[in-house]
């Protein structure tokens, strides 16, 4: 480590040189001052090329342990965003070269820039290797303060172009508080990447103020270092999630919060959301430990939850863990149905929302979206034609009732808690009064999705999804739902034809999407017949 240090040592000296020649060049412009700083380019992007290799070289060639690993991380992307750091300064100076009048830029605050610009790079070397958290956020707040300083004269310049007078002097020297304002966003890069590896997770500023003042909202404030961060990755909400583990010497007992930080309205939403939830049924939904809003954003702190996700089950839990926990779900399930249930009629336009998601699939896969095709005397219609035939039918079709469903039913947002004897719900952003089909027919995908081929795993799989469908169907039969079949081939077509923009695996996806077309030509086919008398083909459940 002691090379990239003094490598990295040696970058932030020549580029902290370059943007002191860079000043030099704005205050008296000459093609001296500009070729200063030209020539000096490509010794930086060699420093940076030699930090690269020793970082890549250390990282597959040496027993690293994550702490280890992560400072390599940090060094190189430090190393990257120095490197753009001395571009914006080659930039800079060759703009002067369009001023028509070299005293031109004197009448506007460029130097303030440079003081800040050089007083983050001064820090960058002990927020680093010391570390100090309180110097990487100081070198993150350079970025704002810089983007205030940025905006001042953008609007002054602006104000100056509408009178029509010295358009090009005033156009380059935009220019150059651009690049001033790019350099904010490379300094920025740099603290984050000093934060990352001090708390060993990946941290925009912005989720930083998140975590800390949500913690502190819940009375939690202790120094954000302190605390154990464990990100759960593979969603796919744009939200960034994670665990929150209690502090050394905190509580033992603790098992943490899980924080989300993400869009506003959907983090809101799902606040309500648990408040409903424990109205109906308390202890179903996580505790809402403490909500925080910004803007367009917000944070939320709530309860992690002990015990596997239903999806951990089906993968590795022994085949007795796995029916106690579809007992206690589907005991869970009949009861929140009876209780939420309102016997008004409600439609769900499936195949609306197939559409509205059809687009990203069709970027993935464009050859599922299929033209007319013929093979002999016969006609095969394209896709397009098959979804606006299914929509025709699916708005003849009301449910005859509603329940309040979860509305992301997959099987990795239900959790089992074997010592608890307690089934939980999570990720509840999405719930709402519906047809519970639509979480019967979430449900039955996200098992038959699950990317495990052995035969063996199959057949698990599968007998989770014909117990489900038997647990369902009875309930319908029970509540005179005479349309389950045909509505619930209607949430598997939407479920399977919208599942393959996040599969990767072609053949896999394929799978999927054929079995979704075959189920819009089924219901097709029968929509002259009362749809009452339709039979769901529940073999398009099972891979093999």
């Amino acid at each position: 480590m002691q090379e990239i240090e003094q490598n990295l040592r040696f970058m932030l000296l020549e580029v902290g040189k370059q943007m002191e020649n860079t000043l030099l060049a704005l205050e008296s412009p000459s093609d001296k001052a500009v070729e200063k700083v030209t020539s000096r380019d490509s010794y930086v992007d060699n420093m940076k090329s030699v930090i690269e290799n020793t970082c890549f070289s250390r990282i597959h060639g040496e027993n690293l342990d994550k702490r280890g690993q992560d400072r390599l991380r940090a060094a190189h992307i430090i190393a990257n965003n120095l490197e753009r750091l001395a571009d914006h300064a080659v930039n800079i100076v060759e703009q002067t070269n369009y001023l028509t009048d070299p005293e031109f830029l004197n009448r506007y605050e460029y130097s303030p820039f440079f003081g800040e610009i050089r007083d983050a790079l001064d820090m960058v070397y002990d927020a680093l290797f010391k570390p100090d958290m309180s110097l990487a956020f100081q070198i993150c707040l350079t970025e704002s303060s810089l983007d205030s300083r940025y905006k001042k004269q953008f609007d002054r310049i602006l104000d100056e172009l509408r009178s029509g007078m010295e358009t090009g002097n005033l156009v380059t020297t935009l220019f150059i508080f651009r690049y001033l304002e790019r350099i904010g966003d490379a300094l920025l890069n740099v603290g984050e990447a000093v934060i990352f590896y001090i708390l060993g997770e990946k941290f925009k500023i912005r989720q930083y103020n998140a975590l800390r003042d949500t913690l502190a909202a819940a009375g939690r404030e202790v120094p954000i270092s302190d605390v154990e961060f464990h990100s759960i990755w593979g969603t796919r909400s744009g939200c960034r999630i994670g665990r929150v583990g209690s502090p050394e010497g905190g509580d033992p007992d603790s098992q943490g919060v899980i924080f989300k930080e993400g869009e506003r309205r959907k983090l809101i939403q799902e606040r309500d959301n648990i408040e409903k939830w424990h109205e109906i049924m308390p202890g179903l939904p996580p505790k809402v430990v403490a909500l925080r809003e910004e803007g367009s954003s917000a944070s939320l702190l709530i309860e992690f939850l002990g015990g596997c996700t239903l999806q951990d089950l089906v993968l590795q839990a022994e085949d007795k863990y796995l029916y106690e926990a579809m007992d206690l779900l589907e005991q869970t399930l009949n009861e929140l149905w009876e209780d939420t249930l309102q016997p008004e009629p409600v439609n769900v336009d499936y195949i609306g929302q197939c559409l509205s998601r059809l687009n990203d699939t069709l970027r993935l896969y464009p050859e599922f979206d299929t033209p007319v095709r013929r093979i002999g005397g016969v006609t095969i219609p394209p896709l397009q034609g098959l979804l606006g035939e299914a929509k025709s039918i699916s708005s003849q079709i009301d449910a005859p009732f509603s329940v309040f469903i979860h509305g992301d039913f997959n099987i990795n947002n239900i959790v089992y808690d074997h010592a608890a004897q307690r089934i939980h719900y999570i990720d509840l952003h999405r719930s709402r009064q519906t047809d519970y089909l639509q979480d019967v027919s979430v449900f039955l995908v996200s098992n038959f999705r699950l990317p495990i081929f052995d035969r063996q795993a199959r057949d698990r799989i599968e007998a989770i999804v014909r117990r489900f469908f038997s647990f369902t169907r009875d309930f319908a039969r029970r509540r005179g739902d005479t349309t389950f079949e045909a509505r619930l081939c209607l949430g598997l077509i939407r479920s399977f034809l919208t599942s393959t923009r996040f599969e990767l695996n072609h053949k896999f996806a394929r799978a999927m999407h054929l079995r979704g077309v075959y189920l819009l030509e089924q219901l097709v086919a029968a929509g002259n017949k009362p749809l009452e008398d339709f039979r769901l083909p529940l073999q398009v459940l099972y891979y093999f």
